[in-house]
């Protein structure tokens, strides 16, 4: 079964905690747009991952001062107690993992697209990619999938890529789907994620570890648009 929607959907690439988006290039076209936002870290409730990260306060706050697209992995046992929250502070993105939605993933997605976010799903490590398939062809689809390259709750970790085989799946099996890597990327990992098929990128210590960091951005914005361009 083939991905509902057309080849001609926006995929985009984001990176530094989603702080950067430059959207695939539309089949037939030649033309880009780039926007760049603040980074939105992550949420995670001490159960899910053991660390507690910012939350929808944090979200309402940056809406204040921006119109950027503010992308939100919640690293939490019950995303569905998170929707309303993270939608009314102003959330564009809501991304949940599918090991703790086996049960609702159908009423999750309905829920955060109710309240006007784009839906995405997670995976760890140990997931098998085939577990988000029916989640990417339902009638009502997340539209982005991310794969932890990492285990998920610690910036810092290294790169793990093995994980590749799954973004090569996806890629394959949806062509148009945006497909997200978060762990251990910066300018020495970027090729192996980009050639892969992964066109939305999450890099925090590599860039704000940085001396320079807008080089960083730089970097890892070119290599996956050279690998959208070969493609």
């Amino acid at each position: 079964m083939t991905n509902k929607r057309s080849d001609e959907v926006n995929s985009e690439v984001r990176f530094s905690e989603r702080v950067a988006r430059t959207p695939r290039r539309r089949a037939g076209s030649s033309s880009r747009h780039q926007q760049v936002g603040p980074a939105v870290p992550a949420s995670g409730d001490r159960h899910f991952v053991p660390n507690l990260t910012l939350g929808a306060p944090v979200i309402q706050s940056l809406r204040k001062h921006t119109k950027a697209y503010l992308d939100c992995h919640l690293m939490v046992t019950n995303p569905s107690d998170y929707v309303e929250a993270f939608g009314k502070a102003g959330a564009s993105g809501f991304t949940f993992h599918i090991e703790v939605a086996r049960d609702n993933w159908k009423e999750l997605i309905q829920s955060i697209k109710a309240k006007g976010m784009t839906p995405g799903v997670s995976l760890r490590p140990g997931t098998p990619v085939e577990d988000v398939f029916p989640l990417v062809e339902a009638e009502h689809p997340v539209e982005l999938v991310l794969v932890m390259t990492v285990e998920p709750g610690f910036g810092g970790q290294k790169f793990m890529p093995e994980m590749m085989d799954k973004v090569r799946t996806l890629r394959k099996k949806y062509p148009s789907l945006d497909i997200e890597v978060d762990g251990g990327l910066g300018p020495s990992t970027i090729d192996v994620a980009a050639s892969a098929g992964a066109n939305c990128i999450v890099a925090g210590s590599s860039i704000f570890g940085a001396a320079d960091p807008g080089e960083v951005i730089s970097v890892l914005r070119n290599s996956v648009e050279v690998s959208q361009n070969q493609s």
